[in-house]
């Protein structure tokens, strides 16, 4: 079993930055491909990015290509989630979780494990 905490998320004006931390507990992430999703009221939970359990490969959604950056920390068993030039549409709950295998992956259901969420608003 794996438990996972997201943290760093907040209110942020648009054009700003935050970072975000997925600290794992239990198994930890040893062997886990983890993802960022998001999700807002009413749609459905859509993938941001992804990253390897050897942190070599980095998968992003086209929405946030350019501006997020996926890394790991796996001696302290985080996953962070760099996100610059924040837009309005970033708005949402992100949630991070751990997949059943070591690769990086934008299947929602390759995904075992997952964080309660943290909240991030971007005001205009």
């Amino acid at each position: 079993q794996v438990q996972l905490v997201e943290s760093g998320g907040g209110l942020v004006q648009a054009g700003g930055s935050l970072r975000l931390s997925c600290a794992a507990s239990g198994r930890t992430f040893r062997g886990f491909g983890v993802g960022w999703f998001r999700q807002t009221p009413g749609k459905e939970r859509e993938f941001a990015a992804a990253i390897s359990w050897s942190g070599g490969s980095t998968y992003y959604a086209d929405s946030v290509k350019g501006r997020f950056t996926i890394s790991r920390d796996n001696a302290k068993s985080t996953v962070f989630l760099q996100m610059n030039s924040l837009e309005p549409e970033d708005t949402a709950v992100y949630y991070c979780a751990a997949a059943r295998g070591p690769i990086a992956t934008m299947s929602r259901g390759e995904y075992d494990y997952w964080g309660q969420g943290t909240q991030v608003t971007v005001s205009s």
